[in-house]
Protein backbone atom coordinates (compact mmCIF):
# COMPACT_ATOMS: atom_id res chain seq x y z
CA UNK A 1 0.00 0.00 0.00
CA UNK A 2 1.42 3.44 -0.95
CA UNK A 3 1.62 6.34 1.44
CA UNK A 4 -1.04 8.16 -0.59
CA UNK A 5 -3.45 5.22 -0.32
CA UNK A 6 -2.75 4.91 3.40
CA UNK A 7 -3.44 8.60 3.92
CA UNK A 8 -6.68 8.28 1.97
CA UNK A 9 -7.86 5.45 4.21
CA UNK A 10 -7.24 7.48 7.34
CA UNK A 11 -8.59 10.78 6.03
CA UNK A 12 -12.08 10.17 7.39
CA UNK A 13 -10.74 9.15 10.79
CA UNK A 14 -8.47 12.19 11.01
CA UNK A 15 -11.39 14.40 10.02
CA UNK A 16 -13.63 12.80 12.66
CA UNK A 17 -10.99 13.22 15.37
CA UNK A 18 -10.51 16.88 14.44
CA UNK A 19 -14.27 17.32 14.72
CA UNK A 20 -14.38 15.73 18.18
CA UNK A 21 -11.28 17.29 19.69
CA UNK A 22 -11.68 20.63 17.96
CA UNK A 23 -15.08 21.56 19.34
CA UNK A 24 -15.10 24.16 22.09
CA UNK A 25 -17.81 22.35 24.06
CA UNK A 26 -15.68 19.22 24.16
CA UNK A 27 -12.75 21.23 25.50
CA UNK A 28 -15.05 22.53 28.24
CA UNK A 29 -16.06 18.96 29.01
CA UNK A 30 -12.40 17.95 29.17
CA UNK A 31 -11.74 20.74 31.67
CA UNK A 32 -14.57 19.43 33.84
CA UNK A 33 -13.10 15.93 33.74
CA UNK A 34 -9.63 17.25 34.57
CA UNK A 35 -10.88 19.43 37.42
CA UNK A 36 -12.12 16.50 39.53
CA UNK A 37 -8.69 15.02 40.39
CA UNK A 38 -7.44 18.53 41.18
CA UNK A 39 -10.35 19.12 43.55
CA UNK A 40 -9.77 15.75 45.24
CA UNK A 41 -6.08 16.46 45.76
CA UNK A 42 -6.69 19.98 47.08
CA UNK A 43 -9.49 18.79 49.40
CA UNK A 44 -7.36 16.00 50.87
CA UNK A 45 -4.40 18.34 51.25
CA UNK A 46 -6.56 20.95 52.99
CA UNK A 47 -8.07 18.34 55.31
CA UNK A 48 -4.62 16.97 56.10
CA UNK A 49 -5.97 13.41 56.05
CA UNK A 50 -7.52 10.96 53.61
CA UNK A 51 -8.85 8.47 56.13
CA UNK A 52 -12.05 6.80 55.04
CA UNK A 53 -13.80 3.55 54.24
CA UNK A 54 -12.40 3.44 50.71
CA UNK A 55 -8.98 1.83 50.30
CA UNK A 56 -8.14 4.11 47.37
CA UNK A 57 -8.99 7.34 49.20
CA UNK A 58 -7.23 6.15 52.34
CA UNK A 59 -3.89 5.90 50.53
CA UNK A 60 -3.83 9.31 48.85
CA UNK A 61 -1.59 11.05 51.39
CA UNK A 62 0.91 8.17 51.23
CA UNK A 63 1.19 8.08 47.44
CA UNK A 64 -0.01 10.63 44.89
CA UNK A 65 -0.83 7.94 42.32
CA UNK A 66 -3.94 7.18 44.36
CA UNK A 67 -5.35 10.59 43.43
CA UNK A 68 -5.66 9.23 39.87
CA UNK A 69 -7.42 6.09 41.10
CA UNK A 70 -9.70 8.12 43.37
CA UNK A 71 -10.63 10.45 40.50
CA UNK A 72 -11.45 7.51 38.23
CA UNK A 73 -13.60 6.02 40.99
CA UNK A 74 -15.51 9.28 41.43
CA UNK A 75 -15.97 10.01 37.72
CA UNK A 76 -16.86 6.49 36.61
CA UNK A 77 -20.54 6.52 37.66
CA UNK A 78 -21.49 9.77 35.87
CA UNK A 79 -18.87 12.16 34.47
CA UNK A 80 -17.04 9.75 32.17
CA UNK A 81 -20.27 8.10 30.95
CA UNK A 82 -21.86 11.45 30.12
CA UNK A 83 -18.75 12.47 28.15
CA UNK A 84 -18.80 9.27 26.10
CA UNK A 85 -22.59 9.39 25.74
CA UNK A 86 -22.42 12.91 24.35
CA UNK A 87 -19.76 12.03 21.78
CA UNK A 88 -21.29 8.73 20.65
CA UNK A 89 -24.85 10.07 20.52
CA UNK A 90 -23.67 12.97 18.36
CA UNK A 91 -21.83 10.71 15.90
CA UNK A 92 -24.75 10.12 13.52
CA UNK A 93 -27.59 12.19 14.98
CA UNK A 94 -25.44 15.31 15.06
CA UNK A 95 -24.49 14.94 11.39
CA UNK A 96 -28.13 14.31 10.44
CA UNK A 97 -29.31 17.29 12.49
CA UNK A 98 -26.84 19.65 10.81
CA UNK A 99 -27.57 18.25 7.35
CA UNK A 100 -23.95 17.17 6.79
CA UNK A 101 -24.73 13.44 6.85
CA UNK A 102 -26.44 13.48 3.45
CA UNK A 103 -23.36 15.13 1.92
CA UNK A 104 -21.13 12.43 3.41
CA UNK A 105 -23.35 9.71 1.99
CA UNK A 106 -23.51 11.12 -1.56
CA UNK A 107 -19.72 11.01 -1.75
CA UNK A 108 -18.06 7.68 -2.58
CA UNK A 109 -17.93 6.64 1.10
CA UNK A 110 -19.25 3.24 2.06
CA UNK A 111 -21.70 3.40 4.97
CA UNK A 112 -20.00 0.52 6.75
CA UNK A 113 -16.64 2.22 6.50
CA UNK A 114 -18.13 5.48 7.79
CA UNK A 115 -19.66 3.69 10.78
CA UNK A 116 -16.36 1.95 11.56
CA UNK A 117 -14.63 5.34 11.51
CA UNK A 118 -17.24 6.76 13.87
CA UNK A 119 -16.83 3.82 16.28
CA UNK A 120 -13.05 4.04 16.13
CA UNK A 121 -13.15 7.74 16.95
CA UNK A 122 -15.47 7.04 19.90
CA UNK A 123 -13.04 4.40 21.20
CA UNK A 124 -10.13 6.82 20.90
CA UNK A 125 -12.10 9.50 22.74
CA UNK A 126 -12.96 7.05 25.54
CA UNK A 127 -9.29 6.18 25.95
CA UNK A 128 -8.20 9.83 25.89
CA UNK A 129 -10.86 10.86 28.43
CA UNK A 130 -9.84 8.07 30.82
CA UNK A 131 -6.13 8.84 30.44
CA UNK A 132 -6.84 12.55 30.92
CA UNK A 133 -8.44 11.94 34.32
CA UNK A 134 -5.73 9.51 35.38
CA UNK A 135 -2.90 11.64 34.01
CA UNK A 136 -4.00 14.85 35.68
CA UNK A 137 -4.64 12.95 38.91
CA UNK A 138 -1.21 11.34 38.84
CA UNK A 139 0.64 14.58 38.08
CA UNK A 140 -1.21 16.65 40.67
CA UNK A 141 -1.11 13.85 43.25
CA UNK A 142 2.61 13.26 42.86
CA UNK A 143 3.30 16.99 43.00
CA UNK A 144 1.40 17.38 46.28
CA UNK A 145 1.87 14.03 48.05
CA UNK A 146 4.90 12.51 46.38
CA UNK A 147 5.36 8.96 45.11
CA UNK A 148 7.21 5.90 46.30
CA UNK A 149 6.05 2.34 46.83
CA UNK A 150 2.38 1.55 46.18
CA UNK A 151 0.37 -0.37 48.78
CA UNK A 152 -1.93 -3.04 47.32
CA UNK A 153 -5.28 -4.30 48.58
CA UNK A 154 -3.46 -7.52 49.49
CA UNK A 155 -1.27 -5.62 51.97
CA UNK A 156 1.97 -5.90 49.98
CA UNK A 157 3.83 -3.05 48.32
CA UNK A 158 4.84 -2.54 44.71
CA UNK A 159 7.57 -0.38 43.24
CA UNK A 160 6.57 2.94 41.71
CA UNK A 161 7.02 1.64 38.16
CA UNK A 162 4.82 -1.38 38.83
CA UNK A 163 2.24 0.87 40.47
CA UNK A 164 2.20 3.10 37.39
CA UNK A 165 1.73 0.04 35.18
CA UNK A 166 -1.24 -1.05 37.31
CA UNK A 167 -2.77 2.41 36.84
CA UNK A 168 -2.43 2.07 33.06
CA UNK A 169 -4.09 -1.36 33.21
CA UNK A 170 -6.96 0.19 35.17
CA UNK A 171 -7.33 2.82 32.42
CA UNK A 172 -7.35 0.11 29.74
CA UNK A 173 -10.03 -1.89 31.56
CA UNK A 174 -12.26 1.15 32.13
CA UNK A 175 -11.81 2.18 28.49
CA UNK A 176 -13.25 -1.17 27.38
CA UNK A 177 -16.37 -0.52 29.44
CA UNK A 178 -16.73 3.00 28.07
CA UNK A 179 -16.26 1.78 24.49
CA UNK A 180 -19.18 -0.60 25.09
CA UNK A 181 -21.22 2.40 26.25
CA UNK A 182 -20.10 4.22 23.11
CA UNK A 183 -21.46 1.39 20.97
CA UNK A 184 -24.83 1.76 22.71
CA UNK A 185 -24.74 5.50 22.10
CA UNK A 186 -23.82 5.00 18.45
CA UNK A 187 -26.82 2.72 17.96
CA UNK A 188 -29.17 5.20 19.65
CA UNK A 189 -27.65 7.91 17.45
CA UNK A 190 -28.88 6.09 14.33
CA UNK A 191 -32.46 6.19 15.63
CA UNK A 192 -32.90 9.96 15.79
CA UNK A 193 -31.76 13.25 14.32
CA UNK A 194 -31.66 14.94 17.73
CA UNK A 195 -28.23 14.51 19.36
CA UNK A 196 -29.46 15.84 22.72
CA UNK A 197 -32.24 13.25 22.80
CA UNK A 198 -29.76 10.52 21.89
CA UNK A 199 -27.37 11.69 24.63
CA UNK A 200 -30.12 11.71 27.26
CA UNK A 201 -31.38 8.27 26.18
CA UNK A 202 -27.87 6.79 26.35
CA UNK A 203 -27.20 8.32 29.75
CA UNK A 204 -30.58 7.16 31.08
CA UNK A 205 -29.77 3.60 29.98
CA UNK A 206 -26.44 3.84 31.81
CA UNK A 207 -27.97 5.17 35.01
CA UNK A 208 -30.75 2.58 34.83
CA UNK A 209 -28.11 -0.13 34.60
CA UNK A 210 -26.41 1.21 37.73
CA UNK A 211 -29.71 1.44 39.63
CA UNK A 212 -30.72 -2.11 38.69
CA UNK A 213 -27.27 -3.31 39.66
CA UNK A 214 -27.74 -1.85 43.14
CA UNK A 215 -30.92 -3.86 43.75
CA UNK A 216 -30.00 -7.20 45.34
CA UNK A 217 -33.46 -8.54 44.46
CA UNK A 218 -32.43 -8.42 40.79
CA UNK A 219 -29.11 -10.21 41.22
CA UNK A 220 -30.06 -12.72 38.53
CA UNK A 221 -29.73 -10.04 35.83
CA UNK A 222 -26.68 -8.27 37.27
CA UNK A 223 -24.10 -10.17 35.16
CA UNK A 224 -25.87 -8.95 32.00
CA UNK A 225 -25.91 -5.27 32.90
CA UNK A 226 -23.58 -2.91 31.07
CA UNK A 227 -22.12 -1.31 34.21
CA UNK A 228 -22.01 -4.37 36.49
CA UNK A 229 -18.31 -5.09 36.05
CA UNK A 230 -16.99 -1.53 35.81
CA UNK A 231 -15.82 -1.36 39.43
CA UNK A 232 -13.93 -4.65 39.14
CA UNK A 233 -10.80 -2.66 38.28
CA UNK A 234 -9.93 -3.00 41.99
CA UNK A 235 -8.72 -6.51 41.14
CA UNK A 236 -5.78 -4.85 39.41
CA UNK A 237 -4.65 -3.50 42.79
CA UNK A 238 -4.06 -6.96 44.25
CA UNK A 239 -0.77 -8.82 44.56
CA UNK A 240 -0.02 -11.11 42.85
CA UNK A 241 -1.78 -9.78 39.78
CA UNK A 242 -4.39 -12.05 38.22
CA UNK A 243 -6.36 -11.03 35.14
CA UNK A 244 -8.81 -13.92 35.44
CA UNK A 245 -11.31 -12.03 37.66
CA UNK A 246 -11.53 -9.36 34.96
CA UNK A 247 -12.54 -11.90 32.30
CA UNK A 248 -16.32 -11.53 32.77
CA UNK A 249 -16.05 -7.74 32.59
CA UNK A 250 -14.00 -7.88 29.40
CA UNK A 251 -16.40 -10.38 27.80
CA UNK A 252 -19.40 -8.26 28.82
CA UNK A 253 -17.86 -5.13 27.29
CA UNK A 254 -16.96 -6.96 24.07
CA UNK A 255 -20.46 -8.46 23.86
CA UNK A 256 -22.15 -5.07 24.25
CA UNK A 257 -19.79 -3.55 21.69
CA UNK A 258 -20.46 -6.33 19.19
CA UNK A 259 -24.23 -6.47 19.66
CA UNK A 260 -24.90 -2.74 19.61
CA UNK A 261 -22.25 -2.15 16.95
CA UNK A 262 -24.04 -4.70 14.77
CA UNK A 263 -27.40 -3.10 15.55
CA UNK A 264 -26.03 0.31 14.58
CA UNK A 265 -24.67 -1.16 11.34
CA UNK A 266 -28.00 -2.81 10.52
CA UNK A 267 -29.88 0.43 11.13
CA UNK A 268 -27.40 2.74 9.43
CA UNK A 269 -26.93 0.65 6.29
CA UNK A 270 -30.63 0.02 5.63
CA UNK A 271 -32.55 3.05 6.87
CA UNK A 272 -32.77 6.50 5.31
CA UNK A 273 -31.05 8.25 8.21
CA UNK A 274 -30.08 11.25 6.09
CA UNK A 275 -33.60 12.40 5.30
Amino acid sequence: MSLVEGAGRTRLLRSELRLIFGRRRNWVGALVLASVPVLIAVAVRAAGSSDGDSFVFGQITDNGLFVALAALTVELPFFLPIAVAAISADAIAGEANLGTLRYLLVTPVDRTRLLVVKMTAIAIFAAVATLLVAGVGAVVGLAIFGGGDVLTISGTTLGFGEGLLRLLLVCAYLTLGLVALGAVGLFVSTLTEQPIAATIATLVLTLASQILDALSQLSVIHPYLLTHYWTDFGELLRDPLSLEPLGPGVLCALAYTAVFGAAAWARFTTADVSA
